[in-house]
């Protein structure tokens, strides 16, 4: 039993999720363990962690300067300043163990616990470690990864830690597929007997996924499909208007938002998904077995493309790079795929062969598990 921890990660919903996760499991263990969260005032944690009923301790945000500009000559006193402010939390909170995620704020946990002996346990969600990751996992008690093959040494792969939605809805379609997925068809007006392919490019969309469906208008008003669109905050406008512009039955079946709070029920009727593949969205969908296409972002260092390999390699998924998406591969490939359910449902049992939903469990076993031995 942990009678005080503290989990550190933030900015992105990439690094909240799974920390919320492992928050809840570790309550659901033992109400009465203290749990509190470090993050900063500006990145999403700041609304998500006291919204689920956590205490959020704030501490300035530290990133990592990538280039010599001024931020790389300020780097070292921001560093030793959250590093002050994260140790008068340890202290103040008694705390046992940390787990931490990565993320801006994670790097001055690791170091604050260190110098206390405080053991850190870590999760790096992304196929390929950031930053914060791979320095405190040189010391770290434990390392838990989403994916086999991620390069951080003695590392356990435990999966991604899921919410609570998604474990939900795993046992929901486990007892009821058909009935999961007509109250997912309920909740967002859709008709559970015809295909249906989600779209989404994450909260912030992505323009080429955007570009190709309007592309593919005219070859998608010739099919039974409906099509669930998240465009990303900002980015719908454009969308609506070209839906409208083909009259009223094909907008009858396009359904267009910004984003999706209930986005497990989105995924509970989803026969296909066209999306990036972040860590989180690779997870969630080998989870609940729902075939996808993934479409990589192009920018970064390519940890995208690794997150969604062990899907594409078992045959759950495909893959398309965003330069190569086009309203012409649309037509002659995703279209052909969502009016086979044969195939669909191959590429389901593949699919889920390679998810995992007991992962927020493993990395709370780990907590226990160092929390015990700092104890004896």
């Amino acid at each position: 039993m942990i009678d005080s921890v503290l989990l550190a990660g933030g900015g992105t919903a990439g690094h909240v999720n799974p920390l919320l996760a492992v928050a809840d499991e570790l309550r659901r263990r033992n109400p009465a363990t203290a749990i509190a969260v470090l993050g900063t005032s500006s990145g999403l944690e700041a609304d998500l962690v006291p919204a689920r009923g956590y205490e959020l301790d704030v501490i300035g945000r530290v990133p990592f300067p990538r280039r010599p500009n001024s931020d790389w000559f300020a780097f070292p006193g921001r560093l030793r300043a959250a590093i002050r402010e994260t140790g008068r939390v340890l202290d103040a909170r008694g705390v046992q163990v940390v787990v931490g995620f990565g993320g801006y704020v994670s790097t001055p946990a690791y170091i604050a616990a260190r110098r206390r002996g405080i053991p850190v346990i870590i999760h790096e969600q992304n196929a390929r470690p950031g930053m914060a990751n791979k320095l405190g996992a040189r010391w770290a008690a434990a390392v838990a990864v989403t994916f086999p093959g991620t390069p951080l040494a003695n590392a356990r792969v435990t999966g991604m830690p899921l919410r609570r939605e998604i474990v939900d809805l795993v046992a929901r379609r486990a007892a009821g597929p058909v009935a999961s997925r007509e109250q997912g068809a309920r909740a967002l007006g859709l008709d559970p007997s015809r295909p249906v392919l989600l779209v989404t490019g994450g909260s912030l969309g992505a323009l080429r996924i955007n570009a190709a469906m309007v592309g593919a208008f005219d070859a998608l008003a010739k099919t039974n499909v409906q099509v669930l669109h998240l465009t990303g905050r900002g980015k719908s406008d454009e969308l609506r208007a070209a839906v409208e512009r083909q009259g009223e039955d094909f907008a009858r079946d396009y359904h267009v938002r910004e984003y999706l709070d209930e986005m497990h029920e989105g995924l509970a009727v989803a026969d296909l998904v066209l999306c990036r593949s972040g860590a989180g969205t690779v997870a969630e969908l080998t989870a609940l077995g729902i075939p996808a296409v993934y479409v990589p972002f192009p920018i970064g260092n390519g940890e995208q493309r690794l997150n969604a390999q062990p899907a594409i390699d078992a045959g759950g998924a495909l893959v398309i790079e965003d330069g190569a998406l086009s309203a012409r591969w649309i037509t002659q490939t995703l279209l052909p795929l969502l009016a086979d359910p044969e195939e669909l449902a191959r590429m389901s049992q593949f699919a889920v062969q390679v998810g995992r939903v007991d992962a927020a469990e493993a990395v709370a076993d780990l907590a226990e598990e160092y929390a015990r031995k700092d104890r004896s």
